[in-house]
């Protein structure tokens, strides 16, 4: 069982889109004031809401948590220690060796959190669209270019049909010549930026099955897609949050191209030799 201590405020973000208009407003409420639910009985949040008692208790339920109770352990130990790690503080006088532990150590804690909210169910749901799609297009701006063309130089070697666009009116063009019969990867941090949205728009209008991995459940991106996956990322002393998700994103990518290798087998090996011949020719 996952650690009830840890990543309370995370769970809600990263189950957010899934959640009934009822446990939205449990979830909004918590998110907005996780200082007051300490200090709350169940009773005084019920009553405050108008919900009954009970709807509390399963919202905690869903969440991963025993109850009220080991919620609120879970808020007070967020809250009460300082959201940002105390190794990621970069001082003036800090050598090159302690500013390379820092930055490893903020990577690996994004890592760590990510792991905290991957829903497994969500990734095999994700996996099995991949494997029965005609062609899987990966879009991302900006940075998220970045993971996409990583997403791309992934999957084409797993013999499947995929492509990727960097620019923003291929991406519409590529996005319009889609259909129901393919998946489209859709890569932002923040879920909101409007060239991203613009090729969700499209993609949605053909019927195209979409994957969304974000930092924000609470995004117009996660509205739309089909089946959305998420990260956790904070902003540091020396690095925003958007650069952070890299990484997150990076490793959400690696383990949905591994378990469709895996469940391609033979035919995944084979197309790994393939290219492993192709690529022979480039060595001396």
């Amino acid at each position: 069982m996952e650690n009830e201590t840890q990543h309370g405020l995370a769970r809600i973000r990263s189950s957010y889109g899934k959640f009934s208009d009822k446990e939205k407003k449990i979830a909004d409420y918590i998110l907005n004031n996780p200082e007051t639910i300490i200090h709350h009985t169940i009773n005084q949040v019920s009553d405050e809401l108008g919900v009954a008692e009970s709807t509390v208790f399963r919202f905690c339920k869903r969440i991963g948590f025993k109850g009220y109770q080991a919620l609120k352990i879970a808020l007070a130990a967020e809250i009460v220690t300082p959201i940002k790690d105390i190794h990621e503080k970069i001082n003036d006088g800090d050598n090159v060796s302690t500013v390379s532990e820092k930055v490893f150590r903020s990577n690996i804690k994004t890592l760590e959190s990510t792991l905290q909210i991957v829903d497994g169910a969500t990734i095999i749901e994700a996996v099995n669209a991949m494997l029965q799609a005609r062609k899987i297009d990966f879009f991302g701006c900006g940075g998220s270019a970045v993971v996409a063309l990583d997403c791309y130089h992934k999957f084409i070697r797993s013999g499947l049909l995929v492509g990727a666009q960097l620019e923003s009116h291929m991406q519409l063009m590529s996005a319009s010549q889609l259909t129901k019969e393919d998946v489209a990867v859709v890569i932002s941090h923040s879920g909101s930026t409007k060239d991203t949205l613009d090729v969700m728009q499209v993609l949605k209008e053909n019927e195209v099955k979409t994957i969304c991995i974000t930092n924000f459940a609470k995004s117009p991106l996660t509205k739309e897609a089909d089946i959305p996956l998420y990260t956790v990322a904070e902003e540091t002393d020396f690095r925003s949050e958007a650069f952070s998700s890299r990484i997150a994103q990076l490793s959400i990518i690696d383990a949905l191209y591994t378990n469709v290798m895996m469940a391609k087998e033979q035919g995944g090996k084979q197309a790994l030799q393939n290219m492993r011949k192709a690529m022979s020719l480039k060595r001396l």
